[in-house]
């Protein structure tokens, strides 16, 4: 499914050694790889942003407990940031964010069933070392 960003179409910033420039082309956009690739730190680093920018919000298994639909039905005009959406979101949650309208996703995860996307909305985590910093882009995983 190809839809449009919503709430952003570029997100970047410097933390410590590591720069982040994501550029996204889809209202969903699923983060996968392989384990050991950095896509946990990458949550860790836009969770930081969230204390500055109330247009994120962010989302991982220390929420478990927590309705997880139920919070982002009464969010609007964010972007949702979802690490171990493996086993935070169920099929009913992850319905639910496929007709989202009022909300954009970047969800971290390897499993993206129920989500109703396309190979444009699969994307994998990639890092170049530029010097003393690396930076870390996405580009399509398939």
């Amino acid at each position: 499914m190809k839809s449009r960003p919503m709430v952003m179409d570029h997100f970047s910033m410097v933390h410590t050694s590591f720069i982040v420039d994501f550029i996204f082309t889809n209202n969903i956009t699923i983060l996968t790889g392989d384990s050991g690739t950095g896509k946990t730190a990458i949550f860790s680093f836009i969770k930081e942003c969230m204390a500055v920018n109330p247009k994120i919000l962010c989302l991982n298994y220390l929420d478990y407990q927590k309705n997880i639909k139920n919070i982002i039905s009464t969010t609007e005009g964010k972007l949702i940031v979802i690490d171990n959406a493996d086993i935070l979101l169920d099929d009913d949650t992850r319905k639910y964010i496929s007709l989202d309208d009022k909300n954009q996703y970047l969800i971290i995860g390897k499993n993206p069933k129920n989500l109703f996307i396309t190979k444009e909305n699969l994307f994998e985590l990639v890092s170049e070392k530029m010097g003393e910093q690396t930076k870390m882009t996405m580009k399509g995983y398939l």
